[in-house]
């Protein structure tokens, strides 16, 4: 959209790589928002003076939050609305805010976007707003995902396993992860079939999960879970390109990038049978019910012993994974944006 100017609002200094062209400017507005309270600070006071001050067409929000004091017209992007469901996996200042205020951003937006058609139809069952009011955007795949030959990958697993192969999870360290029944399975997985296999977990610890540290700590095989922490993009993109299988399996998710991630790189899935993965995953990935640690190890299994089943679900995923592309998606938000500009 070169015809349009563009003002991306931060709460902290930010990379020039988001000033993607001429038309693009960056301003930096305070109070740093990382808690319920300096939300509204930032929300209710910050941008809308900022929107007012350089007169702006239209307010688009990426993750849902809007300024109710603003007159701007906005389109917000609300990927899901985990916080109804498990309520018990949010503190209680977020799980306050969540449901007082995003049922209004979702009445005041001229628009609503979000990122699969489970999360559409779970928003317009809780929230009052017409049906035309919502479209289904789907998130694309970085380009950066991509196969790695046999050389790289035994590079790789020498770093990360020892050499041995293994699953991978990545995403936050959070209770709606389901980490704890994973690395369960995982045991269990071990347990039955006495193979190599390792599971590493990658991602930041950001709440605290005493359930999971206190199963890990029972595990009989816990040598060979790996926790990595965040890893930097490459480095990431590396370790799943190199895992036999990834394995999400979530209590609830909106879309699952996790999933196209791993398809982009030929990487066969195991994902949850329920929320949005299984709209997600299409009929790419083994599917299983994320509450049974029993059939996410049997799923490990199969995985393991049979090549051929790896090499059909790794081909199936790549194929899948062309459906989710970022310029598909930046044309569907700019249709969206002009449509509501008039």
């Amino acid at each position: 959209m070169p015809e349009h100017r563009f003002i991306f609002f931060f709460d902290r200094p930010f990379n020039d790589d988001f000033i993607y062209g001429p038309n693009v400017q960056g301003v930096v507005l305070s109070p740093q928002a990382r808690h319920p309270v300096l939300y509204q600070a930032w929300f209710e006071w910050a941008v809308p003076r900022k929107l007012k001050e350089v007169q702006a067409d239209l307010f688009f929000s990426p993750e849902g939050y809007l300024s109710l004091r603003s007159s701007v017209p906005s389109i917000n992007v609300i990927h899901d609305i985990n916080f109804l469901h498990h309520p018990e996996m949010l503190d209680r200042a977020h799980r306050w805010h969540f449901n007082r205020y995003f049922p209004r951003y979702a009445e005041k937006a001229k628009h609503v976007i979000t990122v699969s058609e489970y999360s559409r139809q779970d928003i317009l069952k809780h929230y009052n707003i017409a049906e035309d009011k919502m479209s289904v955007v789907y998130n694309g795949v970085s380009d950066a995902f991509v196969p790695i030959n046999a050389i790289e990958k035994a590079r790789v697993r020498s770093e990360k396993s020892n050499g041995a192969p293994y699953f991978v999870f990545v995403g936050s360290l959070h209770p709606r992860k389901n980490i704890t029944r994973l690395i369960k399975a995982f045991d269990v997985f071990k347990t039955k079939t006495g193979l190599p296999h390792r599971l590493l977990i990658v991602g930041k610890r950001a709440f605290l999960n005493k359930e999971m540290d206190s199963a890990y700590e029972s595990l009989a095989h816990r040598k060979d879970v790996i926790f990595t922490g965040r890893l930097e993009e490459d480095d990431m993109i590396e370790t799943v390109a190199s895992a036999q299988a990834m394995v999400f399996v979530p209590l609830f998710e909106g879309f699952g990038m996790p999933i196209i991630e791993a398809y982009s790189c030929g990487v066969p899935v195991i994902a949850s049978d329920i929320s949005a993965l299984p709209e997600i995953a299409g009929e790419s990935a083994l599917l299983v019910d994320p509450l049974s640690s029993e059939a996410i190890a049997d799923a490990m299994t199969l995985i393991a012993q049979d090549e051929n089943r790896r090499d059909a679900l790794g081909a199936a995923g790549k194929e899948r994974a062309r459906s989710f592309d970022w310029n598909l998606a930046a044309t569907e938000i700019a249709t969206i944006i002009r449509t509501q500009l008039g």
